[in-house]
C-alpha cells in the first residue's frame, strides 16, 4: 500500500483488520446532517450542568489523589523504586490531566452546559491550569471544525502537497528519522503551534496563539486572546511563587513532567485523529463541510479510551455534533454507524504501532494520477 495506486472502496459490511487501509468514499454522501440527526436519541443533545460537573469533581479528585501518593511515599521509597514510582506517577497523572483538558475543550465547543459564560468560565479555569490560551485556541478550533479536510482553510494538521515538503524528508524517511519525528512532535509540537503556528495553516503573515492582532483572528475576537493570556500569566506568576517557596525540581517533578505528557497526548490524538492512509483531503474545487467532517477517524487508546472521556473513539460523532457533550458521544455513534456506512472509519490498531506506521505512510498528499477528480488528495510516501 504506502504511496501506490488507487484502492477500492469497501462496499458493505463491517470492516476487518485487513479493509482498515480501504479508502473512505470520497463521493457526496448520500446522506445528510439531518439524516444523521434523526436517528440519534433526543437525549444525547442535552447538556446538564450536574452531569458535566461530576466529571470536573471526578477529575480533580483523582488528580489530588494520585499528587497526595506521590508526595507522600515516593520519597520513602528506595532508589530503585522511585525509578519505577515516578515515571509511573507521570504518566497516571499526565493521563488525568488529558481528561481535565477534554472537559475544558468541551466548553469551548459549547457542550459543557446550555450556559455560555459558565461554558468560557469553567473553560478558561481548567486551560489556563494546564498552559491554554483557552479563548485563543476554542476560536482556532472551532475554524478547524469549519474547515476540517480542507487544504487551503483548515487549521491544524494539514498536509502538505509533494511540492511543499521540506528538503529534510527524504533523510527523515528511515526508522531513526521517523522515531525522532514522533519524539519532537510529541514534546514540543504543541508549544510549536501555539506559539509558532508550526503544522498550522499558512498565513500571509506571522501566526500566533497568543498575540490578539494573529491573523487567526478576528476583530471580534481579540479581546478575549488578552484574557486568554492574563490567564496564562496568572498561572505563570503561581508557578513563579511556587518555585520560590518549593525549588525547580519539586515543580518539575509533580506539575512539570505530568503537563510534558498532557502536551504529548494531545499532539499523538489530533495527530492519529485526522492521520491515515484510508483519509481523503480536499481542494475548494471538492470540499464540502459534511465530506470534510467525515476525513477523520476513531481511534481505540484502550482502557484510556475512558480516562480521557471518549474523545479518542467517538472523534467522526464529534465533529458532526459538536455541542454534544462527550458523555452521549458513545450513544450516538453506535445510532449513526449504520447510516455512515463506508463513510465511518474505525481503526483498532495499537496506538504506538498506529503512530510509526502513519509516520512513515504519510508524508504528503497528492491526486492520484488518471484520476478525473484532481480536487481529492491522498496520503502518499513515495519520494
Amino acid at each position: 500500500m504506502g504511496g501506490g495506486g488507487r484502492m477500492p472502496v469497501p462496499t458493505k459490511g463491517k470492516k476487518s483488520k485487513s479493509d482498515v487501509f480501504q479508502r473512505v468514499p470520497s463521493e457526496k454522501p448520500p446522506f445528510t446532517v439531518g439524516d444523521l440527526k434523526k436517528v440519534i436519541p433526543p437525549h444525547c443533545f442535552q447538556r446538564s450542568v450536574l452531569h458535566s460537573f461530576s466529571y470536573v469533581v471526578y477529575d480533580l479528585v483523582i488528580a489530588a489523589l494520585f499528587f497526595y501518593t506521590a508526595s507522600r511515599y515516593i520519597h520513602l521509597q528506595p532508589h530503585p523504586l522511585s525509578y519505577v514510582a515516578w515515571p509511573l506517577y507521570w504518566f497516571c497523572q499526565g493521563s488525568v490531566l488529558t481528561g481535565v483538558w477534554v472537559i475544558a475543550h468541551e466548553c469551548g465547543h459549547h457542550a459543557f452546559s446550555d450556559y455560555q459564560w459558565l461554558d468560557d468560565t469553567v473553560g478558561l479555569l481548567l486551560h489556563s491550569a494546564l498552559l491554554v490560551p483557552y479563548f485563543s485556541w476554542k476560536y482556532s478550533h472551532r475554524r478547524h471544525h469549519s474547515n476540517t479536510g480542507s487544504l487551503e482553510r483548515d487549521e491544524v494538521f494539514v498536509p502538505k502537497k509533494r511540492s511543499g515538503i521540506s528538503w529534510s524528508s527524504e533523510y527523515l524517511n528511515n526508522p531513526p528519522g521517523r522515531v525522532l519525528v514522533l519524539l519532537v512532535q510529541l514534546t514540543l509540537g504543541w508549544p510549536l503551534y501555539l506559539m509558532f503556528n508550526v503544522s498550522g495553516r499558512p498565513y500571509d503573515r506571522f501566526a500566533c496563539h497568543f498575540d490578539p492582532k494573529s491573523p487567526i483572528y478576528n476583530d471580534r475576537e481579540r479581546l478575549q486572546i488578552y484574557i486568554s493570556d492574563a490567564g496564562i500569566v496568572a498561572v505563570m506568576y503561581g508557578l513563579y511563587r511556587l518555585v520560590a517557596a518549593k525549588g525547580v525540581a519539586w515543580v518539575v517533578c509533580y506539575y512539570g513532567v505530568p503537563l510534558l505528557v498532557v502536551n504529548g497526548f494531545l499532539v499523538l490524538i489530533t495527530y492519529l485523529q485526522h492521520t491515515q492512509p484510508s483519509l481523503p483531503h480536499y481542494d475548494s474545487s471538492e470540499w464540502d463541510w459534511l465530506k470534510g467532517a467525515l476525513a477523520t477517524v476513531d481511534r481505540d487508546y484502550g482502557f484510556l479510551n475512558k480516562v480521557l472521556h471518549n474523545i479518542t473513539d467517538t472523534h467522526v460523532a464529534h465533529h458532526l455534533f459538536s455541542t454534544m457533550p462527550h458523555y452521549h458521544a458513545m450513544e450516538a455513534t453506535k445510532a449513526i454507524k449504520p447510516i455512515l456506512g463506508d463513510y465511518y472509519q474505525c481503526d483498532r490498531t495499537p496506538v504506538f504501532k498506529a503512530m510509526y506506521r502513519e509516520v512513515k505512510e504519510c508524508i504528503y498528499v497528492e491526486a492520484d494520477e488518471g484520476d478525473n477528480k484532481k480536487g481529492v488528495f491522498w496520503y502518499k510516501n513515495k519520494l
